[in-house]
């Protein structure tokens, strides 16, 4: 899988506002009520992470989520990790 371009990444973007490329990566951070309602939507991204087989890095203190999508193998970001993103925007909205 070809990794995207900055400017596909750039259109890709427009489509998820809370996301933002930095670092050859797309990022987002969260906050919740509790660290149990952070802990629960990322037991669900998860499952569909796991289901897509393409996994986030994350980072959880909290009920703060940190979450960064990449495509190591293609050693930048693809349409695997738009999708996430979707996803995950989709499992927390």
């Amino acid at each position: 899988m070809e990794p995207f371009s900055e400017a596909q990444i750039e259109k890709a973007l427009e489509s998820l506002p809370n996301w933002e490329y930095a670092e050859n990566a797309i990022h987002t951070a969260l906050e919740f009520e509790s660290f149990k309602d952070a802990f629960s939507i990322m037991t669900r991204i998860a499952f569909e992470a796991e289901k897509m087989n393409h996994h986030p890095n994350w980072f959880n203190v909290y009920n703060r989520l940190e979450i960064s999508l990449s495509t190591h193998d293609a050693g930048g970001i693809t349409q695997n990790d738009i999708d996430l993103a979707k996803v995950i925007d989709s499992l927390v909205s």
